[in-house]
């Protein structure tokens, strides 16, 4: 799919604008075809070489906005 392929690498900023990592893989809903999660790695060199196994996932309505980066949402916008 090519949305998938645009998403895997974008850098994922919290609402302070921290970066918290990279999407590194998605997880999708087969029967809705729906992004259910980005899964995201930590970057750096580590990663680059497969050697870093932390991962966070990030449910999809987490997500704030989607652009060059992809934004979280604070607190208070998830409740």
């Amino acid at each position: 799919m090519r949305i998938i392929e645009e998403i895997i690498g974008k850098e994922v900023l919290d609402s302070s604008a921290v970066v918290i990592g990279k999407v590194r893989d998605l997880e999708l809903n087969i029967e809705t075809n729906q992004i259910e999660a980005f899964i995201l790695g930590k970057g750096g060199i580590s990663e680059g070489l497969g050697l870093s196994k932390g991962e966070t996932v990030v449910p999809y309505d987490m997500i704030k906005q989607i652009g060059d980066k992809i934004l979280l949402k604070n607190a208070s916008e998830t409740l």
